[in-house]
């Protein structure tokens, strides 16, 4: 009688384990559901109605989890139209932004992208879901840990992870297609004008006396020739040390 009442308790104990584990399954896949349906509003409603037409970014946007890049408490949030709060004092930047900002450097799929400040990894991401490789640099450790871990469980093998001097560009890959900038520094770096190949595009938010443009530069015969602008506000592009550039 003694054994049947230990096999009987164990028997709920296995029970209420595998309950308790098909609960959890369940609200993730019905997380995973509603976080699709929030990213599908997300493109309708803020990258194609706002003139994104490139079918490349706007399959981007839609493949990739922006809730993956945020705190748990913040998942909720990761769909609305504004950035977010990934720590250290930085942002994920607003959906439109990373959709403009990869529209205009016109990707192809074999190019090589550099980008300059990482943060949580998502514009990493989204450039990753077009072209062949993403060379990325992140000055903040914590936040470039973060983002290595994060891209790890994510599955991306194109994407390369820097902890570094953003400034200084990563010239062992060099020359890179298009490089794309997401902090903003007062002049444009030399370093990155000689990584950008010849014909390539450099998309960069500069700082004038306290006011941000965010500026798309071709390179033609060794010189920067300015395409478009779009007022923007970005987090200062810093060194080592913490000083701006």
């Amino acid at each position: 009688m003694l054994h049947h009442s230990i096999y009987r308790r164990n028997s709920i104990v296995v029970y209420i384990a595998l309950m308790m584990i098909n609960i959890s399954c369940d609200s993730s896949l019905s997380d995973e559901y509603r976080f699709k349906e929030k990213r599908e509003e997300m493109v309708l409603t803020q990258i194609i109605a706002r003139g994104i037409k490139d079918k490349k970014v706007i399959n981007a946007m839609r493949n990739v989890g922006r809730h993956h890049f945020v705190a748990s408490e913040l998942q909720n949030q990761s769909y609305d139209d504004h950035p977010l709060p990934i720590g250290e004092g930085q942002t994920i930047s607003q959906p439109y932004i990373v959709a403009y900002m990869t529209e205009a450097l016109d990707i192809k799929d074999s190019d090589k992208i550099l980008e300059i400040g990482t943060g949580s990894g998502y514009q990493a991401a989204i450039l990753a879901e077009i072209c062949k490789d993403v060379y990325t640099i992140e000055i903040n450790e914590n936040l470039g840990k973060s983002a290595i871990q994060t891209i790890a469980e994510l599955g991306y093998d194109n994407i390369h992870i820097k902890v570094g001097d953003g400034f200084l560009g990563w010239d062992k890959y060099s020359p890179y297609n298009s490089i794309i900038v997401t902090c903003s520094p007062s002049k444009i770096p030399e370093p990155l004008v000689r990584q950008l190949a010849d014909g390539g595009k450099i998309i960069i938010p500069v700082n004038h006396q306290g006011a941000q443009d965010l500026i798309l530069f071709m390179k033609v015969n060794g010189k920067l020739i300015e395409k478009s602008v779009l007022p923007v506000r970005f987090v200062p592009m810093i060194d080592n040390k913490g000083s701006s550039y």
